[in-house]
């Protein structure tokens, strides 16, 4: 089994098909995308490919540590995740073909209309580090 994180953007990725801000989507239309997400979690439970989940609130600060006896520097000059980064999905499967294929379904949640997004999502598998050999 192999760990993939699956990111889905605010922006930082090609527009999607239907691109109409959630903002912009009324509450039906909102509940049909989460009830889509929750359902397609949910499946996954079932099959033991789900890891974990969540969506992230637009809010965030950017921080780095400034020195010894410094205060943290806060939302610097770069692009940053509340930007980019609505919410991700771990997923543990076979194969990388296999979490393709589920980025692919993960990306026909519906939008504005109930019309799939044809959301881009970022599929980025764990860093698998080589077992320590101890004597």
């Amino acid at each position: 089994m192999a760990k993939y994180l699956l990111l889905k953007h605010y922006r930082g990725a090609p527009a999607p098909v239907n691109d109409v801000p959630m903002d912009q989507w009324t509450p039906e239309e909102i509940s049909d995308h989460m009830r889509y997400m929750n359902d397609f979690a949910a499946r996954l439970e079932g099959t033991g490919e789900f890891v974990d989940g969540q969506a992230l609130a637009p809010e965030g600060t950017f921080v780095r540590y400034d020195g010894e006896g410094r205060p943290p520097v806060t939302d610097g000059p770069f692009a940053e995740t509340k930007d980019l980064i609505a919410g991700w999905m771990i997923i543990d499967v076979d194969s990388y073909e296999r979490a393709v294929e589920l980025a692919g379904e993960l990306s026909a949640a519906p939008g504005a209309g109930g019309k799939p997004i044809h959301e881009w999502l970022e599929l980025r598998p764990f860093l698998v580090c080589p077992p320590t050999i101890t004597e």
